[in-house]
């Protein structure tokens, strides 16, 4: 077994600093930092629940989701360009004291993906919640699904 194979070691955390820096230098600084948070009350969670037990009990199959929707996100953002032609990411997967994993994620776009304005931000995301008076079905889902704020 390599050094760096060994996840946390020394040798391996400089070997991912050497690895972002050469992304770096190579593509540019990155233009997003995107920070994705498993949530407990995902229906793939809590649809492989038995009996009594609670997310908490079963951190096997909160990881193997978290990791599965990871990949679809990634997949979404690389592949099918929803913030526009990505040239390089980097990602890294952190556990909060809960033990929800969790991804801090770095995107280098292209020159015409590159955010310039409010209004290139306001094309991709909106961070408002829906009006539950023009969309209350909308605003149910967002509602239901927020992991960090009571509403």
């Amino acid at each position: 077994m390599n050094k760096s194979e060994l996840n946390g070691s020394p040798h391996n955390m400089q070997q991912n600093y050497q690895d972002a820096m050469a992304m770096v230098r190579k593509f540019g600084k990155p233009d997003l930092f995107l920070t994705f948070t498993c949530n407990p009350s995902w229906f793939e969670v809590l649809n492989c629940m038995e009996g009594v037990q609670r997310p908490e009990d079963r951190p096997d199959i909160i990881i193997r989701v978290f990791n599965m929707k990871l990949k679809e996100l990634l997949e979404d953002i690389c592949k099918h360009g929803i913030f526009g032609t990505v040239l390089t990411y980097i990602y890294v997967i952190e556990f909060q004291k809960r033990g929800l994993p969790h991804a801090h994620i770095l995107l280098t776009l292209d020159s015409e993906s590159k955010i310039r304005t409010k209004d290139d931000i306001d094309k991709f995301v909106s961070a408002e919640l829906p009006d539950p008076c023009t969309d209350l079905r909308l605003f149910q889902i967002v509602a239901k699904c927020m992991v960090h704020v009571e509403l």
